[in-house]
């Protein structure tokens, strides 16, 4: 189920909420993901390694990036 923004919440207020909310859901699914790297419970190579993190790399360049292009101002004559 959805929840609802509080009602007269501004754009900041609901960017830090939802920021804050899905930055930490990222952090716990780095961390949790770190739990593959137990090489007693799990086979993997560097290469799968180094897939999984040029992944991961590319989302953060590219999402990094949305918020760098809002910040560019619009070109005017």
């Amino acid at each position: 189920m959805a929840r609802k923004s509080p009602p007269q919440e501004t754009p900041r207020d609901r960017f830090v909420r939802l920021a804050t909310i899905r930055t930490n859901s990222v952090l716990r699914d780095i961390r949790i993901l770190g739990n593959c790297s137990n090489r007693y419970v799990y086979q993997y190579s560097d290469a799968d390694v180094n897939r999984i993190f040029s992944e991961i790399e590319k989302a953060l360049k590219d999402t990094k990036a949305k918020f760098r292009a809002s910040m560019r101002k619009e070109f005017k004559l």
